[in-house]
């Protein structure tokens, strides 16, 4: 098996920046369009085709250099640095407009977009694509086009790079196919909460007179911001952040570890309720921790709310994901530092069901709360798998002819 080293601008027809942030205002956003990619577009090895927000047509042809299409990688160089995606050739649009934190990259036949994609999720990927990060202030990284086209990859010939793709790819189809029935149980889940607790379905559209309405603090053992950690890379206590809480579920993928100075009431528990609480974009996203956690807890950018008894767990989750908007409405602060008062939410209103009710309910969500954490489960089971596969495909470690799939 040959290999050859290659700068990056050896493998590029093309690369652009980003627009400038004048050049797409609130006012530029419509209802349909032109999508126009962020972070959360990126979290992954490919595109995610989720929380959109669009330009025109004619906004998006303004900003030609700006637009990525099928087959092309996006990168992020500002802020949560080191995202990195291709867009594959069955994307849902056509194009998309990169944002301001993002430049683009047009690859030759020399390199798979997707094996170059997956080359800088390995650890010495991401350290080459990160060494010129600067943490001063916003994260970013100096002068992110020219220096980019500076590093230096090994490639083996297309046929090994094509055979890598297929296998990883494999893997990552299956992690896309169990979150879709995840992000399905999820709507069928919350669905059912709207059903039976805001149109009354059960009973003829009119609500219970013996629903009492409540704040919820009433219902509630704990509302609290969580813990200012002490990271650590040699510890087994988790810490969840808030780039954990997206999609109404909680990814411990991106959490981070930490040395606890006291083990304390905020250690998570089944159950509990977690909202984002700081700053535009994110605040107010709420998942419920439906698996039985250890040595984890959230930071104080992360509000956990705790149900008061058993029967209320599902109620209280499904509430809180349902009323996201609502939630966010109550922060303070200006445009950049908005926070969430525990207070502010202390004080929200909420009808309290009777124990039949919620005992019904429950027998529905139970099933599919566990079915979801299973999934999560067999997900995180496979990107173990992936994440070590990887740099032994790559390096030549593993010989790709003999990995079956």
């Amino acid at each position: 098996m040959s290999y050859e080293t290659y700068r990056i601008a050896d493998l590029i027809d093309e690369i652009a920046m980003g627009p400038f942030g004048s050049n797409i205002k609130v006012s530029c956003f419509v209802d349909s369009g032109v999508p126009v990619l962020n972070g959360s577009n990126l979290e992954g090895f490919s595109l995610s085709e989720k929380a959109f927000r669009f330009v025109t047509k004619e906004k998006a042809d303004s900003l030609n250099k700006a637009n990525a299409h099928r087959g092309d990688i996006v990168i992020t160089h500002r802020g949560t640095l080191g995202q990195i995606a291709f867009i594959p050739q069955d994307s849902r649009y056509d194009r998309y407009v990169i944002s301001q934190s993002q430049f683009r990259v047009r690859c030759n036949d020399k390199v798979l977009p997707e094996y170059l994609v997956y080359y800088f999720h390995t650890p010495i990927g991401q350290h080459k694509l990160l060494s010129n990060a600067s943490q001063v202030g916003v994260p970013a990284l100096a002068r992110p086009s020219s220096t980019f086209q500076q590093i230096e990859v090994v490639l083996p010939e297309l046929s090994i790079q094509k055979r890598v793709v297929e296998i990883i790819s494999t893997i990552q189809k299956k992690i896309a196919n169990n979150q879709e029935l995840n992000d399905n149980l999820m709507q069928q889940a919350v669905t059912i909460f709207k059903s039976w607790f805001v149109e009354y379905s059960l009973f003829d559209g009119i609500e219970p007179k013996e629903w009492e309405t409540v704040n919820l603090e009433k219902i509630t053992s704990l509302i609290s911001r969580g813990i200012a950690p002490k990271y650590s890379d040699n510890s087994d206590q988790i810490v969840i952040n808030q780039k954990c809480i997206r999609n109404h579920m909680i990814d411990l993928s991106q959490a981070r570890t930490h040395t606890p100075k006291v083990i304390n009431e905020k250690w998570l528990r089944f159950g509990d309720l977690l909202i984002n609480s700081t700053g535009d974009g994110t605040l107010g996203r709420a998942a419920q921790v439906w698996f039985q956690p250890q040595n984890i807890t959230v930071d104080s950018h992360v509000t956990v709310v705790r149900p008061a008894k058993e029967n209320l767990i599902f109620y209280i989750g499904l509430w809180g994901v349902l009323h996201e908007r609502e939630i966010e409405s109550l922060h303070t602060g200006s445009t950049g530092q908005t926070e969430l008062p525990k207070e502010r939410v202390k004080a929200l209103e909420l009808h309290l069901p009777d124990n039949g009710t919620l005992d019904r309910f429950n027998t529905l969500i139970a099933p599919m709360a566990a079915a979801i954490v299973s999934k999560q489960n067999e997900n995180n089971k496979l990107a173990t798998l992936r994440d070590a596969l990887l740099p032994k495909l790559m390096s030549g470690e593993i010989d790709v002819s003999a990995v079956q799939l």
